[in-house]
């Protein structure tokens, strides 16, 4: 404690910031330890697992996007800082998507159940509006001098460019990292959750001074509760139809035009 007091007032106050993440990636891992003992209905189970996965992830993220708007000028920072994360958020939320084209997706392949997945779906609503106001209550304790309560019910319109390029950026974002969440299913572990971490990585910093680059219908809800109050169909559009459009896109290319090419042609050739 001693050595932090010692440091420069900005450097304490992203310490303090990172300390705070940490804790709650340790706390939210302590509360899937006690679920996985406690609870034995697969219903319960992949609720509960689900809202925690898709709560540490909003709240690490909200401070995330706090870090990087004090010191814009410093992008590889925040960069090395979402990098780091991802690891994180893969690492520890194994088997959950925090995410809900990524059930869509599981549920449009046929691995998941149309009742479970729409259970998986209100976990993640219902935990993004939760880490908000609990994002809040946290920043109103002031533990550094940019955590203001006010802040977190503002909207601060994260769209750069207009509608249709809006909803290309997410719809492609959404495309592309979906369509690597499913084919490095069989890369291991270690190397694949740092692609992902990599890959998310440079998403971010292509189309983050568009869109934000959230390509997460739950999490950008968290993000931007009041921007969707205010503002509802152009951030309906962007940030839930957009992505799922990258989705169903993935699912008709891999699943169905190229076999479909493929398959022509082997007959092409046999002809």
């Amino acid at each position: 404690m001693s050595a932090l007091l010692g440091l420069r007032p900005e450097v304490q106050d992203t310490c303090t910031s990172l300390g705070l993440m940490l804790s709650l990636v340790l706390f939210m891992g302590l509360a899937r330890v006690i679920v996985r003992q406690q609870l034995h209905s697969p219903t319960a189970h992949a609720f509960v697992l689900e809202f925690l996965a898709t709560f540490q992830l909003c709240c690490c993220t909200h401070e995330l996007q706090l870090l990087s708007e004090q010191d814009p000028a410093h992008a590889t920072w925040t960069l090395t800082l979402i990098y780091f994360f991802s690891l994180v958020h893969g690492l520890t939320l194994v088997g959950t998507s925090s995410n809900p084209c990524g059930v869509m997706m599981q549920m449009m392949l046929g691995g998941m159940s149309p009742e479970m997945g729409a259970m998986r779906l209100l976990a993640q609503l219902v935990s993004a509006l939760c880490s908000r106001y609990c994002v809040g209550a946290l920043w109103s304790l002031s533990l550094t001098k940019y955590h203001v309560s006010e802040r977190n019910f503002a909207c601060k319109n994260p769209i750069q460019v207009d509608l249709p390029k809006a909803v290309i950026t997410e719809a492609v974002c959404s495309f592309i990292f979906h369509s690597a969440l499913l084919h490095f299913q069989e890369v291991r572990t270690k190397l694949r959750i740092h692609l992902l971490a990599a890959l998310i990585t440079f998403l971010v910093y292509a189309g983050g001074s568009l869109t934000g680059a959230v390509f997460n219908p739950a999490l950008a809800l968290s993000l931007h509760f009041m921007c969707f109050d205010e503002a509802f169909p152009q951030f309906f559009i962007v940030y839930w139809l957009a992505p799922s459009l990258g989705i169903l896109l993935m699912i008709l290319m891999f699943s169905f035009f190229l076999p479909w090419l493929h398959n022509n042609h082997i007959i092409n050739k046999k002809e």
